[in-house]
């Protein structure tokens, strides 16, 4: 059978070159790569015998963990589409990505799934749940135990002929502040934003090269971030088409202690991090316990998916002597892995080294702005791009625009600038976007939230500076006349319909929200009450 660039053809490659190397650490769970692959077959062959097949989509609802993993590498064999649904979301919005994207499969954590509770009855296409057992005894009814469901399916591999045209959905923010559904094309992706099988350097020009490359040996990789976000998917497939052991931090919250005595025990080679809401715990715990954590065989750091502060960055390259990189990539669910962050310019914003020339910043008429002449316009991205966005063709029209030249680009919604030396500085989202841990959250759903307590009258919602998290959300509101309610209340009451990272955690009580005479919200004015 021929390979293509399709993810599960690039997976098999590697799987038949190193079958015996550790693939996975996952908690206490090791799995080699032949039975990494031959599990991965078990789901495709269960989802199969289940009516799933190419092109349909397949939601997967988890924490960190090696069925993650399997599940979507199952998928992919099958040239299904996994989909990535945030484990933090509330009912209502895992509702939401498992019925806009169609899912007609649903694998997951028992808890997790059972979050769904009545809601789930209301999507139309789903017709088959496997269920991860996580320890909890929370009722899933109609669905089948993912071991006996592997137990009763076929290890082989007998799959037919893919495409590097098949489908990679990512599930992202979208500017309503629902998440939307990014499109690409599987070599898209793996070129654009899993290293194209040399992270460091040029692509590779054929999917047979990736098993001569990893027969010189992969490297340990810790992952930190979640797996149902780029920032975490893109390292971990990184390193299994390296054919590197991918260790998985499975904490159901970030502990640096934990981390890095993980790191420590697997010897850990590159670790994965989420900017200054991972990295300053970590250097927290080094500067508390000097000695207790043997991390002499790191030499990278991949963080990705929030900023990371020049001076943690510095402060962690003095605590761990060994580490001779750190890669700050900076991209989105639009474009990938874009380029990497150097350094600050002499106004305070971030500067970038583009990855290669298929970056630029164009002005409103689609022409890059000249190097060193201060013009300011939208960060752009061409080549291996996304398709598009899943169900929103007006989005799509939006953001992947075409220039007079016929160059398709990627439009992600950062205005930024060029210096004269080529490095691109990033000046902040043109849309209202607030990335507070690298979680991102749209102003317009917070302020919809609190709209809807009785005693609230008006709200603006802003991201304001925060030292761990990169921003923190921060609120502002004016009460109905004669109605009464605290900070607290209004805070708890968000809780209800929303997702724990885009509750407010700063809130002001004001007597007037200041908007424009034709309505428009002051945003600049909201920000300057927390300054």
């Amino acid at each position: 059978m021929s390979r293509s660039f399709n993810l599960a053809d690039l997976f098999e490659i590697v799987a038949a070159a190193v079958p015996d190397k550790t693939a996975i650490v996952s908690g206490d769970r090791r799995l080699t790569y032949r039975e990494l692959d031959e599990r991965a077959n078990r789901v495709a062959h269960h989802l199969a015998a289940n009516g799933v097949g190419p092109g349909d989509t397949v939601s997967l609802l988890s924490y960190n963990r090696a069925e993650w993993l399997e599940a979507q590498i199952g998928a992919f064999k099958l040239r299904a589409v996994p989909v990535n649904v945030n484990y933090r979301y509330t009912a209502g919005e895992l509702a939401y990505v498992v019925g806009d994207s169609n899912s007609v499969a649903l694998v997951g954590e028992r808890a997790l799934i059972a979050r769904l509770g009545d809601a789930r009855g209301k999507l139309s296409d789903l017709r088959h749940v496997m269920v991860i057992e996580d320890g909890s005894d929370d009722p899933v009814p109609d669905a089948v135990g993912y071991e006996d469901a592997l137990a009763d399916a076929s290890p082989a591999n007998d799959f037919g002929e893919r495409s590097p045209d098949d489908l990679y959905l990512l599930y992202t923010g979208g500017t309503t502040g629902m998440p939307k559904g990014v499109m690409w094309r599987h070599e898209d992706i793996f070129m654009a934003a899993m290293g194209g099988g040399n992270a460091m350097g040029d692509p590779i020009p054929t999917p047979e090269t990736l098993a001569t490359k990893v027969l010189d040996g992969g490297l340990n990789t810790l992952v930190c971030a979640p797996l149902m976000h780029g920032a975490g998917m893109w390292v971990a497939w990184a390193g299994l088409t390296a054919g590197s052991t991918v260790v998985l931090w499975t904490g159901r919250s970030f502990d640096a202690a934990k981390v890095l005595a993980l790191a420590d025990e697997e010897r850990i080679v590159t670790l994965n991090a989420v900017g200054d809401v991972m990295v300053r715990p970590l250097i927290g715990e080094l500067e508390a316990h000097p000695g207790r954590h043997d991390l002499s065989a790191l030499l990278v750091l991949a963080t990705g998916g929030a900023v990371t502060s020049p001076d943690v960055k510095a402060r962690l390259q003095e605590l761990v002597p060994s580490l001779l990189l750190i890669l700050d990539a900076f991209g989105g669910s639009e474009t990938g892995a874009a380029g990497q962050a150097v350094d600050q310019s002499a106004d305070g914003h971030p500067r970038f080294v583009p990855r290669a020339d298929d970056t630029a910043v164009l002005d409103h008429l689609l022409r890059p702005v000249p190097p060193g002449s201060g013009e300011i316009g939208q960060l752009a991205r061409r080549g291996h791009i996304p398709l598009g966005y899943w169900n929103d063709p007006a989005k799509t029209a939006r953001t992947f625009v075409t220039d007079d030249d016929g160059v398709r680009w990627a439009l992600q919604g950062d205005m930024a600038r060029i210096d004269a030396d080529g490095a691109v500085v990033l000046l902040g989202r043109g849309s209202l976007v607030i990335n507070t841990g690298g979680e991102k959250v749209f102003v317009e759903e917070v302020e919809a939230a609190l709209k809807t307590h009785p005693a609230v009258y008006d709200a603006l919602v802003v991201g304001v500076p925060d030292e761990r998290l990169g921003s923190r959300v921060a609120a502002v509101v004016s009460l109905v006349p004669g109605a009464s309610a605290t900070p607290d209340e209004l805070v708890a009451h968000t809780r209800e319909t929303l997702a724990g990272f885009k509750t407010p955690r700063d809130l002001r009580i004001v007597d007037e929200v200041r908007r424009s005479p034709a309505g428009k919200a002051d945003y600049r004015w909201a920000k300057g009450l927390y300054q």
